[in-house]
């Protein structure tokens, strides 16, 4: 039997990231896919929201550092709260941005920083950015605004969330490192620690499994064809029954020792198998965007 959440209880969006990244233009966007925006609501309030009956709408939620109550710690404690209750469909959204472009845009707005009022935008930047840092490991979606503009930024989220057109399932495909843990709300991992690890080779360790120098060297490991492979043909059998079964996101993790070379190859080649065949994928590597590419040690990759 499908469970229809937006029935039964309530689809939610936690929209989240440093000031300056894009909160207000995706929240504006969901508001115009017909989702009820509330935005900075204080967190203590949420279970309540969830506690009544369902809007027959989702929810979009902005939650930033000028919440009054907020603090990291208790965002994570929402998320895990939200994340185990079998009413809410729960999807976080994290938006970020580098430092040299929320400078920019500070001083384009002339506006103060929450974190530093009385201080210079780095210096409340550099702050929420570290606030934020445990935040941003457990998104569903972090989408990188750096080059984006406001267009750029709603056309991904229509990829997303946008329910009016024919529905569909999207499908996320993330490599990651286990020495930092199997990313949150994944709902199928596939273990790549058993390939050969280009790590091991010099002039291979410093790139990551987008090279065609290091595809070629994972290929050369005898079960790699056939792994790949055999998951392909898996996840193209299961989509259709999980579109079925009433869902609109899949998450597929691949996962290595060090998240850079074998789980990010496979990631790739297994996301350009499913756009090819026609589904909707996303991609993230997140040891990758980290800044942990090159540096890992004691045989990861």
């Amino acid at each position: 039997m499908t469970h229809d959440v937006s029935i039964s209880g309530h689809r939610i969006v936690l929209v989240t990231g440093p000031s300056g990244a894009g909160r207000s233009t995706a929240i504006n966007a969901l508001e115009d896919m017909g989702y009820e925006v509330i935005d900075n609501l204080p967190l203590s309030l949420v279970p309540r929201l969830i506690d009544g009956e369902s809007l027959g709408r989702p929810i979009a939620l902005g939650l930033d550092v000028r919440n009054r109550d907020f603090n990291a710690t208790a965002l994570i404690e929402l998320i895990d709260r939200l994340t185990i209750n079998p009413r809410v469909a729960l999807s976080v959204i994290y938006l970020d941005c580098a430092q040299d472009e929320l400078i920019k845009r500070y001083a384009q707005t002339r506006r103060r920083h929450p974190l530093a009022p009385d201080g210079t935008p780095l210096i409340g930047i550099s702050r929420e950015v570290d606030l934020l840092a445990p935040i941003r490991v457990r998104a569903d979606h972090l989408i990188e605004t750096t080059e984006m503009s406001p267009h750029d930024l709603r056309a991904e989220l229509a990829l997303w969330f946008d329910r009016s057109q024919v529905p569909g399932l999207a499908v996320s495909i993330q490599s990651f490192s286990y020495k930092r843990g199997v990313p949150r709300g994944v709902d199928m991992v596939f273990d790549c620690r058993f390939l050969r690890n280009p790590h091991w080779v010099p002039e291979l360790r410093a790139l990551d499994g987008r090279n065609p120098l290091v595809v070629d060297y994972i290929a050369g490991d005898p079960r790699f064809a056939d792994f790949v492979a055999k998951v392909n043909d898996l996840v193209l059998f299961l989509l259709p029954a999980q579109l079925d079964e009433g869902k609109s996101h899949l998450a597929i993790g691949f996962g290595c020792t060090g998240g850079q070379h074998r789980s990010v190859a496979v990631a790739e080649l297994l996301a350009t198998n499913l756009a090819e065949a026609g589904w909707p994928v996303a991609k993230r590597h997140r040891e990758l965007e980290r800044g942990a590419a090159g540096k890992a040690a004691n045989g990861t990759g």
